[in-house]
């Protein structure tokens, strides 16, 4: 009998990719991996989920289509990235484990958010299609609970971005690298922050 079910937990806070790409000026994405700064997390979490999901399940490699209950424990309610984004660094360690073929074996998905201070985590488990199905109600509750009151990013509260550098553009007539503040060349930057940052080629060195 085929494998059909395999269940991944990984212990560490969860990290989304998008936080952790830089863009140069043609808007390819650069994914540092061995610069022994910050910006190489992304890459070594990719490799520990990779570890994990072999470890926990030798031998197996499921190779049709899967539904997948991920749940992920944070370690704090107010600072964690958005759940939906960090699908893909979980995926992306997965398939790199040989545990699945391709990540676009997963047709159905159901995540869930916990909070978990000493412990933060998640845990995937892939059921086959072939052997499993979904099925789930929501159900109103008779004693709501207390609502969790979510408020806009704290970027979206600031003027620094691109409107700001778009200023900066105006009175200058070229463009401000956001960490020195010098005027630079736009064929001689990097941007950053989905596009929101443009840094000079010199400071983009020094980071690494």
């Amino acid at each position: 009998m085929n494998n059909c079910h395999a269940k991944v937990i990984v212990n560490g806070s969860p990290i989304s990719k998008s936080n952790f790409k830089l863009f140069n000026v043609q808007g390819r994405a650069i994914l540092p991996f061995n610069s022994g700064r910050y910006h190489d997390r992304y890459a070594l979490y990719e490799e520990q989920i990779a570890y994990a999901a072999r470890l926990q399940n030798p031998n197996v490699t499921l190779s049709e289509a899967l539904i997948a209950v991920l749940k992920v424990y944070y370690k704090s309610k107010k600072r964690h990235p958005d759940t939906n984004n960090i699908t893909k660094s979980i995926f992306d360690g997965i398939e790199k484990s040989g545990l699945i073929i391709n990540d676009a074996q997963i047709r159905r998905l159901i995540i869930e958010e916990f909070y978990d201070a000493e412990n933060p985590r998640f845990e995937l488990e892939l059921f086959g299609e072939s052997n499993y199905c979904i099925d789930y109600d929501v159900v109103k509750k008779d004693i709501p609970d207390e609502p969790i009151i979510y408020s806009p990013p704290p970027n979206k509260k600031r003027s620094f971005g691109t409107s700001n550098m778009n200023n900066k553009k105006a009175s200058s007539g070229k463009t401000i690298c956001a960490l020195c503040n010098k005027e630079i060349n736009p064929c001689n930057c990097i941007s950053a922050n989905n596009g929101k940052m443009l840094i000079c080629k010199s400071c983009f060195k020094k980071l690494f």
